[in-house]
């Protein structure tokens, strides 16, 4: 019968192991203290728009920029739905304030041009997921798609959206609505669009942004597999 040994260290070589090991354990400590900081940093320049341009009026809407995203996050988590929806529903109108922009970029003083694809990829640069950014990415292509589709969608948008569609390019052709009905994720569009719109109550009470920082925080440490 044959035996398999396992050669143990040498006493020798025991104290080299545990201090290989202690080394190893060591920097992934400092590895992930060092992507912790990284997030920190992320986190400050997402939400450091939301602090200094929040309280502006949400371009024509009797709400102000913070109270629209805040409730168009709620409204996505009051349906169930995860924290990569509700965070997308949060940042979705995040390309408007998210930097300075010029007249050539301004839809006539309601916000600006391009302003999905703008936050999108300003979340993309910064670690967040796709279905995140591509929530962010098309829920203006969702509104020009529900106008293809019902004269009714349109004649309840408000004045303010309705000024916008013209800047960002009026109701799909059938052949481009048709693309957007194959996306997999097109119901799901759908449903954030019609936060959009409802999230314009007034007087209704705003949640501390510390709740949506701590969700951010949580899917950008899932991102790069840390705690």
């Amino acid at each position: 019968m044959l035996i398999s040994c396992v050669r143990l260290p040498s006493e020798e070589q025991q104290p080299r192991a545990m201090e290989t090991a202690a080394v190893a354990r060591n920097s992934a400590q400092i590895g992930q203290t060092f992507m912790n900081k990284q997030i920190e940093s992320v986190l400050d320049q997402v939400f450091e728009p939301y602090l200094k341009h929040g309280a502006n009026d949400y371009i024509g809407e009797p709400v102000s920029q913070i109270e629209h995203m805040s409730q168009c996050a709620e409204l996505a988590r009051r349906q169930g739905h995860d924290d990569e929806v509700i965070l997308a529903a949060f940042f979705h109108d995040l390309g408007h304030i998210c930097a300075n922009y010029g007249e050539t970029d301004n839809m006539g003083g309601y916000g600006r041009i391009s302003h999905e694809k703008v936050g999108a990829d300003f979340l993309r640069t910064r670690g967040f997921s796709e279905k995140i950014a591509i929530l962010v990415e098309r829920h203006v292509d969702t509104k020009r798609y529900l106008c293809s589709r019902s004269s009714a969608y349109y004649n309840k948008l408000s004045p303010a959206s309705k000024r916008t569609l013209i800047f960002q390019g009026g109701p799909m052709p059938a052949a481009e609505a048709a693309a957007f009905e194959s996306d997999p994720l097109h119901s799901l569009y759908i449903e954030v669009r019609a936060w959009d719109e409802l999230a314009k109550q007034k007087n209704q009470p705003v949640p501390d942004l510390d709740i949506y920082r701590s969700m951010a925080r949580k899917h950008l440490q899932q991102q790069y597999d840390i705690s």
